[in-house]
């Protein structure tokens, strides 16, 4: 779900490669045996690639060609420690392939007249509101598009190893406090935030939990037996487990609490046969509601790129689907749709041809494994074997510098991601642009880039192209078959910089929000340090670049960046506290002092988490509540015990601190010795 887990970022470039040899004996209607054996070859190439690497644990695969599933094959292990492998039945969690199947349960109202697609989300939600009154003109399409403005995704206790029923209420109450980034229509950002609604959309216009509806209404008629919530909550143990790649110990069974955004399982074969249903299969849409989540939906500022610059800085969305078209395909005749998933662990894609009659889905268990890239490997492989498209070898030349254009002096400056904000500058003189990397108060060292033939290129390879349209600035990569995205757009100069009323520069922060059941991956976001920088007056940095607006507040920098959050200082026992989206933090210099001794330590009526601080290099022993947890970081902020999957004692160093997490009333008893006896 993380955008989220959209693939993005400076540095990574999804490079897809049609690299697919012919096969002998295979004409375009073949489906014998030999027709798909360099299918298989690739699939297996690519994926085995991948577990031998680390980078996954496990993986699946599945083919489908006019109705039929002509290759399924399990790779790697589901469970280690028993010795099961994969197999064509194991499960894995789709993350946002889910967001697919929402938008075709909130698709069968609308054939059945009970929700109108143009008509305002409130007219179905009233419950749902916002800060920004714009809210009320968020129409029912725009969930299922990107486009609602909307501030992106709510993380907090969302990723997990229990389902977080409160979830649903949670995000209206992150949505009550929030502004737009943008007017709806505007910009189209990935965003978790409308699936979620369209969840609760679809619960509230059918009358039944959301759940029920899919499984009645979808999963039933398509014969998608092996689909259902995430794993974490379903008696199946035929799952792909996980495993931490830099240690080895399996992790607890895994679930997204935003079902509609991000929190289905399946396997390969039942996906290719939920993208038949879209290609001419067995289908519970009209062909009216089918064309319009196939067709391309672009927002006012994608529409205005495409004029003034000839490229869409943001995805081909339609309803549902990321892709709709991509534009390699298009050029050779061919529309591909597709839509990717990504949890903390998990990663899936699933890639259909409507005209052909032909999906490829592949799932893979494992932190770094990359679903979307062996999906584009395997449809390429797929057409190549039915003759619709050539074999085609691309050799590696390395990028001859050209000269800059004079123009690019005017993108110099500073932008802003999600996450992280880059500089970028340049030196007409010796032909070299340079940009910045600038995250959590920390700037890299400057890389260079070379220009060719209208793009920025990074010694690696990485692709950048700057585009000016609608007012706006930004620096977007090629991604998924030069579908672009756009993950940086430059900072407004604010005429009058504002200040926060509280100096927060270099501060370190702890998370209080933390429910005991959180995915380990997330202990990442439970330390944070806020920052302020001489370059960018009126800004912060706080889990990302935001705007100050007033003494105690700081919002939404820009307008077309995915999951963006806003910041709100407020006093809480005697200090001030941080909300940033959905998640609460206090001053690290606030945190209790562990020494040498036994005490007990008892969570608060808020159910926040307790954090403590070790005086000097100890060893900690303790006893937790049911379902508590306890955390150790050492002093850089690095976690390096976590209960959900250690064992026994373990040392704190001079400074390292211990997070407790439980529920309203529940008691840590801790005894610490000191680390030397």
């Amino acid at each position: 779900m993380k955008t989220a887990k959209m693939v993005s970022g400076l540095l990574l470039v999804l490079a897809l490669v049609l690299s697919a040899a012919s096969m002998p004996g295979c004409d375009g209607g073949d489906k014998g045996e030999d027709a798909y054996e360099q299918v298989r070859q690739v699939a297996r190439t690519e994926i085995w690639e991948q577990i031998n690497s680390g980078k996954a644990s496990g993986g699946g695969v599945a083919v489908l060609d006019g109705g039929d599933v002509v290759y399924s094959e399990g790779f790697g292990m589901a469970d280690r420690e028993k010795s099961v492998p994969v197999n064509t039945d194991t499960i894995f969690n789709m993350g946002s392939i889910s967001k697919a199947f929402v938008s075709t349960a909130v698709m069968l109202l609308v054939d059945e007249g009970k929700v109108e697609l143009d008509a305002p989300v409130v007219r179905y939600l009233p419950e749902f509101r916002m800060e920004d009154p714009r809210y009320k003109d968020i129409t029912v399409r725009m969930l299922l598009n990107h486009t609602s403005g909307m501030p992106g995704t709510p993380y907090a206790n969302n990723n997990g190893y229990e389902y977080y029923a409160e979830t649903n209420e949670q995000t209206l109450e992150y949505l009550a406090r929030s502004h737009l980034k943008a007017a709806p229509g505007e910009t189209a950002p990935y965003c978790n935030d409308g699936f979620t609604l369209a969840e609760m959309l679809v619960s509230s216009v059918s009358g039944k939990d959301y759940m029920g509806f899919l499984t009645a209404e979808v999963l039933e008629p398509l014969s998608l037996d092996r689909t259902g919530i995430g794993i974490a909550e379903r008696d199946d143990p035929d799952y792909a487990a996980l495993y931490q790649p830099y240690s080895g110990k399996k992790l607890p069974a895994e679930i997204v609490s935003c079902i509609g955004a991000g929190g289905l399982s399946s396997t390969p074969e039942d996906l290719v046969r939920f993208g038949d249903s879209f290609c001419g299969g067995t289908k519970v849409l009209s062909d009216s509601s089918t064309a319009e989540m196939t067709r391309e939906q672009p927002s006012a500022f994608a529409r205005a790129a495409m004029e003034e610059s000839g490229v869409n800085p943001e995805m081909h969305y339609g309803l549902g689907f990321d892709l709709v078209e991509v534009d390699c395909y298009r050029e050779k005749g061919i529309k591909v749709i597709g839509k990717g998933g990504d949890t903390d662990q998990y990663h899936s894609m699933l890639l259909s041809v409507p005209d052909h009659r032909v999906s490829v889905a592949v799932m893979e268990a494992g932190q770094g494994s990359s679903a979307q890239a062996v999906a584009f490997e395997v449809l390429d492989s797929v057409l190549v074997a039915k003759g619709l498209m050539q074999e085609e070898t691309q050799v590696s030349v390395p990028p001859q510098p050209q000269i800059m254009p004079p123009e690019f002096q005017a993108f110099a400056g500073s932008y802003c991601g999600n996450k992280n904000s880059v500089r970028l500058s340049f030196d007409f003189s010796s032909n070299i642009a340079e940009i910045v990397v600038i995250k959590g108060g920390t700037a890299s060292a400057p890389q260079p880039m070379t220009y060719r033939d209208g793009s920025l290129y990074m010694e690696d390879g990485t692709e950048l192209r700057l585009i000016s349209a609608g007012g706006r600035q930004c620096i977007v990569t090629p991604e998924w078959g030069k579908a672009y995205m756009t993950f940086q757009q430059r900072l407004p100069e604010p005429a009058e910089p504002l200040a926060l009323g509280y100096d927060i520069d270099g501060k370190q922060w702890l998370r209080r929000n933390v429910k005991p059941f959180e995915e380990t991956e997330e202990t990442s976001n439970h330390l944070a340090v806020s920052s302020l920088y001489p370059e960018l007056p009126g800004f912060v940095d706080f889990n990302g670049i935001k705007l100050i607006k007033s003494p105690d507040s700081a919002g939404m920098a820009v307008d077309a960046v995915n999951d963006l959050t806003e910041l709100a200082l407020f006093a809480e026992g005697g200090e001030t506290w941080a909300r940033v989206s959905d998640m609460i933090y206090s001053p690290a210099d606030g945190a209790n002092t562990l020494e040498e001794g036994t005490i007990a330590v008892t969570i608060g009526g808020e159910g926040y988490s307790e954090w403590l601080v070790a005086a000097s290099d100890l060893v900690l022993a303790f006893v937790e509540p049911d379902k508590g947890r306890v955390i150790v970081f050492s002093p850089d902020g690095s976690s390096i015990y976590d209960s959900v999957i250690d064992a026994g004692e373990v040392y704190v160093p001079q400074g390292g601190l211990v997070e407790l997490t439980g529920y309203s009333g529940d008691v840590f008893e801790l005894t610490a010795s000191p680390a030397d006896d």
